[in-house]
């Protein structure tokens, strides 16, 4: 320590330093924790707390599940923690039971690639992690009630994932009902002969295995070969979502191929239309309802047959059946199932020689392309810049409205997770069929009379015609006409003519497809199922649950060459022979069986932990009925019910709250829950940054090492560039909460970064700037303790008008501030109020201090606690009330009116806010400088808006 911060610290011993706040917050944190000050009663059970507690308007506050890095926190991952945290308090403060609390998302690949590099088994690294992270925050002063945290690795978590996936596994959604029921209402249905079973045979004519079948075909799980997203690098298939848009891994950056595996699915496909529908009940941003939209992308249309190969048929899906006779080929996805059926043995007579591709027969040219499309990703095959590609299948199919015969071609740029993998193509009205016609030297026929003078000879045109407004042209059979219609009543009559006929119908597609619900891992949920000797999937009981994730010594997938499409997967779990084989009785005897040893994914836990939260250490049900409602159900404002507060990252849009919702409302249609959405409210914090520093590699260098000179960047005497990007342990950017909260302490960090800006908008991090907050802490300590003695220096008298006018304009604003997430403006006017008695020298009144140490309470609670006992009391500052502003005194004593005579201001009034336009409109006519700029003249019209502006018109 220098000698001049020595002398400092001599002469006032009892000043707010970096020491001081340590001592304070870190007593204050302990009395918290024994005293359980956080911790929110339910209205019954195990949490039950007194009546008087139980009685109050209740508010429940969520942040997303943080998963625990081995890196542990940096300053910008708490600053929606330190959001909801100050919200939390507010809401105690206005009397309110305040349900705030954290849990950990602790499955997932990071953990056990961690464990794969180092041996170090994936429970031991992550159970350390959360220890780090919660020492972390901790310390930040987040008031959480901790009875109800849990990881989702806990084996009594996720005993009630694995219930959930039961619940969803055992159940159908019925159209009819619009709502997910219970398999054996549709079992029922089968063997009463209410509902033909798929072959007619009657029910009890199956087999169990065909039995098994059939209702697979129906459930919200289920197990199916079916087209998959294949990651050689990572050794595991991922859902749509965990694919970027260039074709690689979410994580790890691997290529990502096609591949048609036996995998577990979601049905959430069968909630499409009511995950749109009840978008319009949630307090969500228009930009992430959008994205929720355009992800499940509803799109009315029909679908329609085109007979192929005697009883075959490929059925489209199109949104503009009204240009059906403009059909003159069709394409399939290269992996679209009916292409190994359709194609001949030889190429029929007169092919054309572009579309064979050179290849001797249709099967080589069919195989040695599927191959080629199978190493792409989908962004890749339909980038509308690259060259159209493609081979004829050597089939012909069947346009049913003019009876032609079209050629079927497989082609890369039409995908099996859109539709149905197969189009009708209309080449001169659509861009992408345009370019594969002229390729490939097919006909084009105009159906849609162009507006722009180019004429109806599509060989003739540069580009394909498409509009909603045009007339429907050579569209006449004997059959049906769309001549001179539009195409809104040429799609309606279409439409109705293909339902008639039974080739086709009126539908709705959407571009949502069910939730691929396999990974090949070691670290994840085991799923609750078992297989027989006929390899019929079979629930276990409830009792049998948790199904507990085995100790193993490898837990490694085995992985591949990234760019090997030509390989399958082997999971962890398939090597562990004694755990897989078990001998169970199921209820009609000891048999032997084989668990299914792929694992959830990592988004499983993460789809209900809002219910476990409220009820957590419930071992018999998933949350007690009368606990769910109270916290989550339908009320005032909240028809769907739900989180009043939930809060992240504006990634999440797609993924985790798509897969939330869906859980919710399969639980919500079963009857477990009152709400059926899980989030009311949805608020996107913005991101923290910090400048990235490279050097001429491009290797990011430590921030900290880098050195300012004349507006250039130095690290070891290089020169560096400089650019704003995010914050990490790579970018070597990282600044940790520690190092901010031992040079300052805690609560100068909340501080800081509440008020850096609005909280939904990214910001730069600046540690030069952190002091600015400190030195706002350190004032409001100097104006209520004497930093010699220790000793509080208020004083019992009344505060004067402009104290009183400064306190309660700072009360109001605070007040709609933190209501409004205003975190930043908040500060302003606390340190507003602050200045304002550090600017009235002398003793601060008692009253006046007690407030503002309320009205900092929330954003700064260590000081706050501190200051408040300092003040004589003795209860904890956190339930107290927070202070109600005086109307008399929020309202200014006089107003500024302005006078303008032909937009000009002629002269300025101090007015009673409270002056009504009559009483302005004479007082300004009669001010005589508006007397003098008017000269006499005559008045046409005096506009008056009542207290702060008269605007006069002259003749």
């Amino acid at each position: 320590m220098s000698e001049t911060n020595s002398a400092a610290e001599s002469a006032a011993p009892h000043r707010y330093t970096a020491v001081t706040a340590a001592d304070i917050e870190a007593r204050w944190q302990d009395f918290w924790e024994a005293d359980g000050t956080y911790e929110a009663p339910n209205p019954r059970g195990a949490l039950e707390g007194s009546a008087e507690i139980a009685a109050r308007p209740k508010k429940y506050i969520m942040d997303m599940f943080p998963y625990p890095s081995g890196a542990g926190l940096h300053v910008g991952h708490p600053l929606g923690y330190i959001a909801t945290d100050v919200y939390a308090r507010f809401n105690r403060m206005t009397g309110h039971n305040v349900l705030h609390t954290l849990g950990f998302d602790a499955f997932g690949l990071p953990a056990e690639q961690y464990a794969v590099q180092t041996g170090t088994h994936p429970r031991v690294s992550t159970e350390t992690n959360i220890e780090n992270m919660q020492r972390q925050l901790r310390r930040l002063g987040l008031g959480h009630d901790t009875r109800r945290s849990f990881a989702t690795i806990d084996p009594g978590y996720y005993k009630w994932t694995q219930w959930i996936f039961l619940q969803i596994f055992n159940s159908w959604y019925d159209p009819e009902a619009d709502r997910a029921r219970p398999i054996d209402t549709l079992a029922e249905q089968f063997a009463s002969g209410a509902r033909p079973t798929p072959d007619g045979r009657p029910w009890d004519e199956l087999t169990a295995a065909e039995r098994a079948d059939v209702l697979g075909g129906y459930r919200l799980a289920y197990a199916s070969d079916s087209p998959v997203n294949w990651c050689p690098g990572l050794g595991t298939v991922l859902a749509n979502e965990e694919v970027t848009a260039d074709g690689r891994s979410e994580r790890g950056n691997f290529p990502v191929f096609k591949a048609k595996l036996r995998q577990w699915q979601m049905r959430i496909t069968a909630y499409a239309d009511r995950l749109l529908n009840d978008l319009d009940a949630l307090d969500w941003p228009d930009a992430i309802k959008l994205q929720q939209r355009n992800w499940i992308g509803r799109s009315e249309g029909a679908r329609v047959h085109f007979p192929v190969d005697g009883d075959k048929k490929i059925t489209v899906f199109t949104t503009r059946q009204d240009t059906l006779f403009g059909a003159t080929y069709m394409v399939l996805a290269p992996e679209h199932p009916l292409v190994e059926d359709i194609v001949p043995d030889a190429w029929p007579e007169g092919t054309h020689g572009v579309w064979t591709g050179g290849h001797a027969t249709p099967a080589e040219a069919v195989a040695e392309y599927r191959k080629q499309a199978a190493s792409k990703s989908d962004v890749e095959r339909q980038a509308e810049a690259k060259d159209k590609t493609g081979v004829f299948t050597g089939a012909f199919a069947t346009n049913p409205v003019s009876g032609e015969a079209v050629p079927v071609f497989i082609a890369d740029y039409v995908l099996m997770g859109y539709g149905t993998g197969a189009i009708m193509a209309v080449p001169a009205h659509d861009s992408r069929d345009f370019a594969f016609a002229r390729a490939f030297e097919l006909p084009m026929r105009c159906v849609v009379e162009p507006s722009d003078g180019r004429g109806t000879d599509p060989d003739a045109w540069d580009d394909a015609f498409a509009s909603y407004e045009a007339k429907i042209v050579n569209s006449a059979s004997d059959a049906v006409s769309l001549d001179g219609l539009g195409v809104v009543e040429a799609k309606a009559r279409i439409t109705e003519w293909l339902a008639t006929e039974g080739i086709g119908e009126g539908t709705v597609n959407y571009r949502l497809r069910d939730w691929l619900f396999s990974r090949q891992r070691y670290w994840g949920e085991p799923f609750p199922i078992v297989y027989d000797e006929e390899g019929v999937a079979h629930a276990l009981p409830e009792e049998m649950l948790p199904v507990e994730l085995p100790e193993v010594d490898d837990y490694s997938p085995r992985t591949f060459d990234p760019d090997d499409a030509d390989t399958s997967p082997e999971t962890p779990l398939s090597r562990n022979e004694d755990w897989v084989t078990v001998e169970l009785d199921l209820g009609d005897g000891v048999r032997r069986y084989r668990r299914e040893t792929n694992t959830m994914p990592n988004w499983a836990g993460s789809c209900w932990y809002e219910l476990r939260y409220l009820d957590p250490s419930n071992t018999g049900q998933l949350v007690d009925p009368a606990v769910e409602q109270y916290w989550m159900g339908p009320r005032d404002g909240q028809p769907a019910g739900g989180v009043d507060l939930y809060v992240g990252g504006a990634e999440h849009a797609v993924l985790h709250l798509l897969y939330a919702r869906f859980w919710h409302k399969v639980l919500y249609d079963l009857g477990h829950i009152s709400s059926f959405e899980p989030f009311h409210k949805l608020y996107n914090q913005g991101m923290i940054q910090a400048y990235v520093y490279r050097d001429a590699r491009g290797i990011a260098v430590p921030a900290a090492e880098v050195e300012e000179q004349d507006g250039k960047y130095f690290h070891n005497g290089e020169q560096v560039t400089r650019l704003l990007g995010k914050m990490g342990k790579s970018l070597k950017n990282a600044v940790t909460p520690d190092e901010i909260c031992a040079e300052y302490g805690a609560d100068t960090l909340r501080l800081y970064e509440m008020a850096m800006g609005p909280l939904d908008v990214s910001r730069p991090w600046d540690t030069r700037a952190v002091v600015g907050q400190y030195r706002l802490l350190q004032r409001m300590w100097r104006n209520i303790v004497d930093e010699s003695s220790g000793e509080t220096t208020v004083t019992d008298a009344e505060p004067d008008e402009a104290t009183l006018r400064a306190l309660h304009k700072a009360i109001d604003g605070v007040t709609q501030d933190l209501e409004g997430l205003r975190f930043n403006t908040a500060i302003a006017k606390v340190t507003e109020l602050n200045n304002h008695l550090t600017k009235a020298g002398g003793a601060v009144p008692k009253s006046v201090a007690e407030r503002l140490v309320l009205l900092i309470a929330p954003l700064a609670p260590h000081i706050a606690e501190e200051l408040w006992h300092r003040l004589g009391h003795t209860s904890t500052v956190v339930h107290e009330s927070f202070p109600v502003a005086d109307p008399a005194y929020v309202q200014d004593e006089t107003v500024t009116c302005v006078v303008q005579i032909k937009g000009k201001v002629r002269a300025r009034l101090e007015v009673s806010p409270s002056i009504t336009d009559a009483d302005l409109e004479q007082l300004a006519l009669g001010e005589g400088a508006v007397q003098a700029a008017l000269g006499g003249a005559d008045i046409r019209k005096v506009i008056v808006r009542a207290p702060k502006l008269v605007n006069i018109v002259p003749a």
